[in-house]
């Protein structure tokens, strides 16, 4: 298996530089395109604001306001575009509809890369986080710290369909690496699940894995932290959102918790 075209959304802050780092980092042992799509706020998410007949001063200042804005920021993801020195690069300036146009972009990408900002709800572009892994749930790199393909990995498997999920397309990424290392936490799940028929999986692709069962607790996402932590563990595969986002945002959940940590970069898939 591999990967041909990774993407990065670019929102003309600070952050684009990290992301298209992490792209590169991702897509050069694949020989994999890197995708930079600049994702600017849509105008048209402020006509229904508006009303019928807007067309006054102070709302066409505003209309322009926000598309002079587009065009700096425009300007700003280019700039960072034009220092990736990877030569499978492109570079794609969504219009509006930009949602629609993100969706079409992701559709045609193996994997959506973000920085932890984003990952964690701050800034321009933490609602295409939330797209791109739970509405398109596509498969997503949130970047942290070095990381390098090739090093050590941990899979966080509970059995269910996220976990899964995650587990089967980071196998690109696990045939490449050092180690890998599934990461279960029986005791702290409510379904019932036997590591071994992963590990079984991966042994029949190639992938030479072992078991790490972790101790009792009533939040899994610590344990596996340190479990990931212990074996050195550059990227952590997961399943996101497992229960329902509403459930997620009120109580917390696996997921949260883990976006929330420093370390290690996740690959997360919905």
């Amino acid at each position: 298996m591999s990967w041909a075209r990774i993407m990065a959304p670019l929102s003309g802050g600070e952050g684009d530089a990290t992301a298209l780092a992490a792209a590169v980092r991702l897509a050069e042992p694949f020989g994999a395109e890197v995708a930079g799509v600049y994702t600017p706020a849509d105008v048209a998410d402020v006509m229904p604001w508006m009303g019928e007949g807007f067309l006054g001063g102070v709302q066409t200042t505003a209309l322009e306001s926000l598309k002079e804005a587009a065009a700096a920021g425009e300007a700003k993801a280019r700039e960072a575009m034009s220092h990736v020195t990877y030569g499978k690069n492109a570079f794609v300036s969504l219009q509006t509809p930009v949602w629609s146009g993100l969706s079409a972009e992701s559709r045609l990408s193996d994997v959506i890369v973000f920085n932890g900002d984003s990952a964690r709800g701050r800034g321009p572009l933490a609602e295409a986080f939330q797209q791109m892994v739970a509405d398109e749930q596509r498969p997503v790199l949130v970047a942290r710290g070095e990381f390098s393909v090739g090093g050590p990995i941990a899979v966080a498997w509970d059995g269910g369909k996220e976990a899964s999920r995650a587990a089967r397309l980071a196998l690109p990424l696990l045939e490449k690496a050092s180690r890998v290392v599934i990461l279960a936490a029986p005791k702290a799940s409510s379904r019932t699940f036997d590591p071994t028929r992963l590990q079984a999986y991966y042994a029949a692709r190639g992938v030479t894995a072992e078991i790490d069962i972790l101790p009792d607790s009533g939040d899994a996402a610590p344990l596996l932290l340190y479990a990931a932590g212990k074996v050195g563990a550059e990227i952590l595969v997961a399943g996101a959102f497992g229960h329902p986002r509403l459930q997620e945002f009120i109580f917390g959940g696996t997921t949260r918790s883990l976006l929330a940590a420093e370390a290690p970069t996740l690959f997360l898939s919905h």
